[in-house]
Order: structure tokens, then sequence, then C-alpha cells
């Protein structure tokens, strides 16, 4: 019971070795290599053929599907890609993450076994680590970590053979073998050590972990080809709940994309556990043409036999379900509705990183985007004044860091709608297309700004608060007449933006931003005529004049939205 006890401890310790250094393993990678991959991923198109190879790639580098799928929810969280795109990126690293499985049972249990190899590269990468260039010292880590990993898998390795000893255990086991012909069996079978996989992957929040210890559990035998294929369809579950749990706190966007992930190896895992037998003795075929032995018969190929039948199975999944990635965002839009309005604020929902069939279709498309903008941006601005009125500290800072978000979000909206105009702009347009993008290229960045001038506002006035700065009620009423000019000149903007032709209110436009100059001079004038007589401290008058500047800011880009509008309605 003691040698029992301590080989547990010791499969234990040595598992968590392996996953030590993979993990400094994995962020010593990213540290040299994450922004370049990032890069990759954000530069994906909409074909999802390209989407299918970057996210392969990727997580061949990473050496983590976690790691691909969470970076990949992040771009969705920030609308840089979109639901549909995302599925092609999670496919491929599907497929990239079966690049562990091959390294552990070739590196770490093959012939070319690296575990001897180990400590010299400990050797070698731990001078490195002291090194004054970072570069260096990341490469000293990548190569810490790798050595690492596999002293921890040959310790794995190593307690195999009390295991086996173990004549109860295995008596226990066959139990559970499959058994020829009998379909229903095998089933009930495969589905136990499938959630047994799903378990080990969700403990060890890493599939590559959960993958490595079931090639050592059946690298001599304890458990059979079959069983271990079971694990390894769970482990392909239990990998999608790093991503699932990562998306809880992000936007619908972000959890539909992670759902579509568990929805995608939900259904492979399903069609490979009703027709696992005759898979497997594919497998076995293919095992015997490329490794000589069957792993129904011979122990000793399992650990290769077992990277063979999780690669095919990502490439058959992939091959089955390349068509129907529509189908698996619509159930995912199904299960994860729009519960807030502002949950569908964090995405391009009209335009993607690909254009349409032609310019003009193209150009329908930014404009409804740029709808969905000004929207955003009239929306956020009733923050403003609640933050020229409210006094609880708290409600203050909530306000102030939900105009920082709104802010973010225009930053990114901007960037991303300009860089569309500009594909756009590189086709054969017309000369009243050409000045069609133009205007919209103005428009973006007149939204941009005025998310700009709400955190100048926020700060401003947080600033105002820790100064103690009060406004008096005659400076706060007097703000509060020229926001409401503000306001109106934000709806009557996305009013113009909603319009078509001669639906445009120009002219209206241009009247309220008249009223709003007029109504700021006079503040103005005023402000500078009780300063001078003593009536408001010059501290308070500071940010009283600063505040009637920005939002007069506000209205003039406004207007001068409204000029862009018109320009676009008359090159229609």
């Amino acid at each position: 019971m003691a040698d029992l006890l301590y080989n547990i401890l010791s499969l234990i310790g040595a598992l968590g070795l392996f996953i030590f250094g993979m993990k400094i393993m994995i962020e010593a990678i990213q540290k040299f290599a994450g922004a370049r991959l990032r890069r990759t991923l954000r530069s994906m198109t909409a074909k999802k053929s390209r989407g299918i190879l970057y996210g392969l790639g990727v997580t061949s580098i990473l050496q983590s599907s976690s790691a691909t799928t969470v970076m990949i929810i992040s771009f969705v969280n920030a609308g840089l890609i979109t639901v549909e795109h995302s599925v092609g990126l999670i496919m491929g690293a599907n497929i990239g993450t079966t690049i562990t499985a091959w390294l552990v049972s070739i590196l770490g249990m093959g012939k070319l076994s690296i575990g001897h190899l180990s400590l010299p590269l400990l050797a070698f990468g731990f001078p490195l680590l002291f090194l004054g260039k970072e570069k260096l010292r990341n490469y000293g880590e990548a190569l810490f970590g790798f050595a690492i990993l596999f002293i921890g898998l040959g310790f794995m390795r190593d307690a195999m053979p009390a295991w086996e000893a173990n004549e109860a255990l295995l008596e226990f086991l066959k139990q559970f073998d499959f058994q020829p012909g009998n379909w229903l069996q095998n089933l009930v079978v495969g589905a136990l050590f499938v959630g047994l996989g799903i378990a080990a992957t969700f403990l060890l929040q890493s599939s590559s972990a959960a993958m490595a210890l079931t090639l050592v559990f059946t690298a001599n035998g304890l458990i059979s080809f079959p069983l271990a294929a079971a694990i390894i369809l769970g482990e392909n579950i239990g990998t999608t709940f790093t991503a699932n749990i990562a998306a809880l706190v992000a936007n619908v966007h972000a959890r539909r994309a992670a759902f579509t992930h568990l929805l995608f190896n939900v259904f492979g895992v399903v069609w490979a556990l009703l027709l696992l037998a005759p898979f497997l003795n594919f497998i076995a075929y293919l095992s015997t043409l490329l490794f000589g032995a069957d792993p129904m018969k011979e122990a000793s190929v399992i650990p290769l036999s077992l990277s063979l039948f999780h690669s095919v199975f990502n490439l058959i999944n992939v091959l089955l379900f390349y068509n129907l990635t529509r189908f698996l965002v619509k159930i995912a839009r199904l299960a994860l509705p729009t519960r807030r309005k502002e949950d569908e604020h964090f995405s391009l929902d009209f335009i993607g990183s690909n254009l349409l069939s032609t310019p003009e279709l193209s150009l329908i498309e930014a404009r409804k985007e740029l709808v969905k903008f000004g929207d955003l941006i009239r929306k956020a601005y009733k923050y403003v004044p609640l933050l020229i009125t409210e006094m609880d500290e708290k409600k203050l800072d909530s306000y102030g860091q939900k105009l920082l978000k709104y802010e973010d979000i225009a930053d990114r909206k901007e960037l991303e709608v300009s860089v569309y105009l500009s594909k756009i702009s590189q086709s054969d347009l017309s000369s009243a297309a050409s000045s069609r993008v133009r205007s919209m290229l103005h428009i973006a960045s007149y939204l941009e700004r005025i998310g700009d001038i709400y955190l100048e506002v926020s700060r401003n006035l947080k600033h105002r608060k820790q100064q103690k700065a009060y406004f008096t009620p005659e400076m706060r009423k007097q703000v509060m007449l020229l926001s409401e000019l503000v306001s109106r000149s934000l709806d009557l903007m996305v009013k113009n933006l909603e319009a078509e032709g001669s639906e445009n209110h120009l002219e209206e436009a241009q009247k309220l931003e008249r009223d709003v100059d007029q109504l700021f001079q006079r503040l103005k004038s005023d402000y500078m005529e009780k300063v001078e007589k003593g009536k408001f401290r010059i501290q308070s008058g500071m940010y009283y004049s600063d505040l009637l500047t920005e939002m007069a800011r506000i209205a003039s880009h406004a207007s001068s939205i409204s000029q862009s509008i018109s320009k676009i309605d008359s090159a229609s």
C-alpha cells in the first residue's frame, strides 16, 4: 500500500514538473514571438482556408491550443475579427495542438528520446537566463522549459512499472475494454472514458499535459489503445473549457466564439464515438503501414498510433465542418442571444476584413457601420452631464470608467473602419465613389475625436473634484444649458447618418451649431466678467472654461459630420 501511494505521489509530482516546464516554455515563446503571432492572427482575412493555416501555424509555435484560442477570443471581444472569421482559426488551432502529441511520442517515448539530453539543454539554457539582452533571456527560458518538460515526462515513465505490477488494477481495467461486435457496450464504455478525458483536461487545465499522461499510461499497455483513444476524444472537449472560462467576462461575441469552439469539438467527438470501432480499425491499418505494427496487438506502438489518431480525427473534423461554420455560429447565436444593446457595440457587424463583391456595395456596408458608430458616440454622451451633477464618488468613478471603455471602443472602430475604407479606395473607383470614401474617412475620424473629448472631460472633472474646485449652482445651470444643445446636435448627427439623400438635415445642423457657438460665446464672456469682479474662484473658473470649450468642440465635430454626410449624399 505504501509503495502504491509513493508511486501515485511520484506520478503527480512528475506531472506537475511536466506542466511547469510547458508553462515556462509557452510564456517564453509568447515573449519573443507573441507580438508577431498576434499581428499574424489580426491580419487574417475572411478566407477560411487561410484562417485554418494561421491557426495551425500559431498553435504549432506556441504549443498550446488554449493560448491560441484565448488570443482569438480576445480579438473577437475587441471587434477585430468576427465570430465567423474566428471559426477557421479555431479549426487550425485544433489541428496544431496535435503537434504536441507527436513531439511527446517521438522525442519523449520513441527511439529518438530526448530525455537523456534534458540536462545538457538545461546547462546550455541556464546561463542565458542571466544575460542582459531580453531576447536571449527569453530563448534561455524556452530551452529551460523544454528541458524540464521532458524531465517530467521521464519521471512519469519511470513511475509506470509499479503500476503494471498491480494485477488487480489491470484486471479491473480489462473489464472496460472494447468487445468486438458489441456496439452498444463499446459506445457506453467509450462515453465513460470520453468523460474521463474531459475531467482530466479540466482539472489539469492543459490538454497537452492530459495527452502526455495518456500516452504514458498506454506506453506499456496499462490502458488499451481503444480506451486511450476515447480519453483523447474527451481531451478535445476539455481543452475548450479554458477559452469558455476566459470568455465569461467578455462580450456576447467573444462568448459565441468560445461556444462555437465547444460545439465544433463536441459534434466531432459525437461522430467519432458513434463510429469508433471502424475508425480505430482504419487507424490500426495506417499504423501498420507507417510504423510496422498494429496498436491493437503491439503496445509499444500505441503512443505513435494515438498521435496519428489525434491528427486524423481533427483533420476529418475540419473537413466535415468546413462548410458548416455558419450552422455552428447560428447555434451559438441562438444559445447566446444578445441580452443588452451594449453587447453589440464591440464588433463590426456590417463590415469584415474582406470586401464585398463591388466597391459600391462595400460603401453601403461602411455607411451602415458609421451609423452604428455614431449611435454609440451619441449614447456615450449621457455620462457627461452626469459627471457634472453627480456628487457620489463611486458613481463618478463608474461614469468615468464607462467613458474610458467607450473611448477605447471608438479608437478600435475608427481604425477598423478606416482600414476597410482604405481597401475600398484601392479599387477602381469613380470620382464620386472616391469622394464618398474621403467623406466617410472624415466622419470616422470626427467620431473618434468626440470619444477622445469625452475622456478629456471625464479626467478634467475628476481632477476638479480632487482639487475641491467646486462649481457654483449658477455654473452648473449654465453648463447644463449648453449640454442640452450639444445633446441635440448629436441626435441630429445620428439622424443625418441614418438619412438618405434629400432627407439630410444639413441646414438644421448648421443652425444648431450657430446656436451652440452663440451660447458658448455668451457664457465665456459672462465668465470673464465675473472673474474680473471676483465672483468666481480662479481655479473653479479654469475648469468651468475648459468644460465649456470641450462641449463646444463636440457640437462642432457633430456639425462637421453632418456636412460630410451631405457630401456623401450629393456624390451618390
